[in-house]
C-alpha cells in the first residue's frame, strides 16, 4: 500500500520510532485487516483526513493480519480500533465501525483547532516573510481569534509590509500595554516612519501646487507619484482617475501608463488595485 506522508506503516521495524516520535507530536494508530472490508474501505477515508488535518498528527496504520504481534502488544480485540497517542501515552481511542465525523469528534479533545493551526502556520509564513499569504491566513480566523492580541500584532506587521498603513494604524491601536513589547514598538516605528515620509515638506508643496491647478494633469502627476514613492497610493489613484475617467489618453497615454504601473506594484489580489482595474474595465467595455 503507498501512503502519503502524513502516513506510516507500521511494522516490527519502525514501531518503536513511531512511539517516541507521540513525545512531541501526535500519532493516531488505526487497526485494520485486510479480511474485514469494512476497515479496509475506511483505509482511505482516514487518510484523507489526515491530510485535511495538514500534519497536526500522524497516521500510523497497522495490518493487524501482516503485524499480529504488534496488534496482540495493543490489546486489540476489535477491527477496526483508534488509538490516539500523546506525550507517548495512550489518551483516547474508538473501537469498531466509526464515521470520519466521530473519528473528528475525538481529535477535536486533544489537537489544536483549525483556527490555531491556521494562526501558527501564518506566523511561520511571517518568518519567512511571505507576508501576502500570511495575511490571507490571518484574515480567515474566526473573531475571537482575530481579536486576540497576538493575531493583531501578525496582522499589523502583514499589514505594514504589504503597505496597507491606515489598517495596520487601527490594528496597532487595540494592543493591550502587557503586549506592547519590543516587537510591537518596531511596528509602531515603522508606522511612524511612514506617517513622517507621508506628510513631508515637500509634498505638502505639491499639495498646495495641485489645489491651485487641479485642471494640470502634470501637476496631478507629480502629485500622484509622489504619493505612490509613500504608499498612499488610494489618494494617488484618486488623483489619476479623476482624469482618466473623461480621457484615458490624457498627456498621450503617460497618465494611464502610471496609473498601471501602480495598480502592477500593489498586486491582482488587493482590494485597491481590484476596485480600480474594474472602474478602468467598465470604461474599454
Amino acid at each position: 500500500m503507498q501512503t502519503p506522508s502524513n502516513s506510516v506503516e507500521v511494522t516490527q521495524q519502525n514501531i518503536r520510532e513511531i512511539l517516541e516520535k507521540s513525545l512531541q507530536h501526535p500519532v493516531l494508530f488505526y487497526f485494520w485487516a485486510p479480511m474485514d472490508e469494512a476497515s479496509a474501505a475506511f483505509v482511505q477515508s482516514v487518510q484523507e483526513l489526515a491530510r485535511q488535518y495538514q500534519g497536526a498528527f500522524t497516521l500510523a496504520l497497522l495490518n493487524c493480519q501482516q503485524e499480529q504481534n504488534i496488534a496482540m502488544q495493543f490489546g486489540v480485540q476489535t477491527i477496526p480500533t483508534f488509538a490516539l497517542f500523546s506525550q507517548g501515552q495512550p489518551v483516547d481511542g474508538l473501537s469498531g465501525p466509526q464515521t470520519v465525523e466521530a473519528i473528528k469528534t475525538m481529535l477535536a479533545k486533544h489537537l489544536p483547532s483549525q483556527d490555531e493551526l491556521s494562526l501558527n502556520q501564518a506566523l511561520d509564513l511571517i518568518h519567512q516573510e511571505e507576508f501576502s499569504q500570511a495575511l490571507t491566513l490571518l484574515q480567515t480566523l474566526a473573531e475571537d481569534f482575530q481579536n486576540k492580541p497576538e493575531t493583531k500584532l501578525a496582522l499589523a506587521h502583514c499589514l505594514l509590509e504589504t503597505k496597507q498603513f491606515d489598517q495596520a494604524e487601527t490594528a496597532l491601536q487595540h494592543i493591550p500595554l502587557e503586549y506592547q513589547d519590543n516587537y510591537y514598538k518596531s511596528l509602531i516605528a515603522k508606522l511612524e516612519l511612514h506617517q513622517q515620509a507621508a506628510n513631508s515638506p515637500e509634498l505638502m508643496a505639491l499639495e498646495a501646487a495641485f489645489r491651485d491647478k487641479q485642471d494640470d494633469p502634470k501637476t496631478a502627476i507629480e502629485l500622484a507619484a509622489q504619493y505612490h514613492e509613500v504608499n498612499r497610493d488610494a489618494e494617488a489613484l484618486e488623483i489619476l482617475w479623476s482624469f482618466l475617467k473623461s480621457d484615458l489618453n490624457t498627456l498621450d497615454g503617460e497618465m494611464k501608463k502610471i496609473f498601471m504601473d501602480i495598480l502592477s506594484s500593489l498586486g491582482q489580489s488587493h482590494p485597491l488595485a481590484s476596485q480600480y482595474r474594474r472602474q478602468l474595465y467598465s470604461l474599454l467595455y
